[in-house]
C-alpha cells in the first residue's frame, strides 16, 4: 500500500467547525495523492502504530508538490477531532491509501453534488476546479447557516442548503433532498459524500430511475452507529467480503464490486 510519513507545518482555525492542517509529505511520489476534486488520504495520528493505530480519512483541499492541505471538520468528540484540535507544527503522522471517486463522464451535461459536513472540503475543491460552462447544483446539509460561508462562490453553481439536519445531530434529509430535486434534461452526473445509509439510499434511487453506473459516484464518508455496525460486521461480514472479492476476480472493477458488496451487506442486515 502506498505510504509516506509527513510533518505538520501549519494549523489554523477556519471557523468554529473547520480546522486547516497543512502537511509536508516526506515521499510524495510513493504516496501518490490524486489530482481529483475529492482526493483523500488516510491519516494515522501515531505513525509508529501504522497500519493498526488510530486514523481517519480526510479530503485534500489543496495539493502543491509535497504540501497537502486538509480542512478537518471538528466534531464534539472523537479521535479525529482530538487530533485536529490539538496538533501543532512539527507533529508527525503517517499517510496512506490516497484515492478519489469524483469522475464525471465526458458526456455529462450537468452535475448534482450532494454532501453533508463530512464532504464539505471535497465539495469546495470540486467547485474550485469546475470547468466553465457546466451547470452544477450542490445540495449541502450543514448544522448552521454560517457553515455555508466556507464554500467558494462560482457563477455556475446553485447551492440548495439543508440546515440543522443530519451530521450526527438529527436525522438526515440528504437522500430525500436528492429524490426531491427535479433533474434537468440531458445526461447528468451525481457525486455524493455523506452518511453511509444516506449514500445507499441515493444509489438505489439513481439506479431505480435508470442511471448508468458511470453517471454517479456515491461514497459513504461516515456511518451512524458505526460501533454497532462494526460489531455486527465482525460476526457476519465474511460472506459480504467474499462477494466483493469474487466480483473483483471476475474483472467487474472496484465500483461494481463495491455495489455488490453493499447489496450483500443490506441482505444480511448491515
Amino acid at each position: 500500500m502506498p505510504f509516506s510519513h509527513a510533518s505538520v507545518v501549519e494549523t489554523a482555525d477556519l471557523s468554529r467547525r473547520l480546522r486547516r492542517i497543512v502537511l509536508r509529505v516526506d515521499d510524495p511520489r510513493a504516496l501518490g495523492v490524486r489530482a481529483a476534486g475529492d482526493s483523500a488520504v488516510g491519516v494515522y495520528f501515531t505513525p509508529a502504530d501504522h497500519p493498526d493505530g488510530e486514523g481517519r480519512n480526510y479530503s485534500v483541499r489543496y495539493h502543491d508538490g509535497a504540501l497537502i492541505t486538509l480542512d478537518v471538520v471538528v466534531h464534539s468528540r472523537g479521535p479525529g477531532t482530538d487530533w485536529a484540535a490539538s496538533v501543532t507544527p512539527g507533529a508527525r503522522v503517517g499517510l496512506d491509501h490516497a484515492r478519489s471517486w469524483y469522475r464525471p463522464p465526458a458526456g455529462a451535461q450537468w452535475q448534482l453534488l450532494a454532501s453533508d459536513m463530512s464532504g464539505l472540503p471535497a465539495a469546495a475543491r470540486i467547485i474550485d476546479e469546475l470547468p466553465a460552462g457546466v451547470p452544477v447544483t450542490l445540495i449541502v446539509e450543514v448544522l448552521t447557516t454560517d457553515d455555508l460561508d466556507y464554500l467558494p462562490r462560482h457563477p455556475g453553481v446553485t447551492v440548495i442548503p439543508r440546515v440543522g439536519t443530519g451530521n450526527g445531530s438529527a436525522p438526515s434529509t440528504l437522500a430525500a433532498a436528492v429524490r426531491e430535486f427535479r433533474l434537468p434534461p440531458g445526461r447528468g452526473y451525481c457525486w455524493f459524500a455523506g452518511e453511509a445509509a444516506q449514500s445507499r439510499a441515493v444509489r438505489a434511487y439513481l439506479r431505480s430511475i435508470g442511471w448508468a453506473i458511470d453517471q454517479y459516484d456515491i461514497t459513504g464518508y461516515w456511518r451512524e452507529d458505526s460501533e454497532a455496525w462494526d460489531a455486527r460486521f465482525a460476526e457476519v461480514g465474511d460472506d459480504a467480503l467474499a462477494v466483493y472479492e469474487r466480483a473483483l476476480s471476475d474483472g467487474k472493477g472496484d465500483k461494481v464490486a463495491f455495489e455488490e458488496f453493499d447489496a450483500a451487506c443490506e441482505r444480511i442486515g448491515l
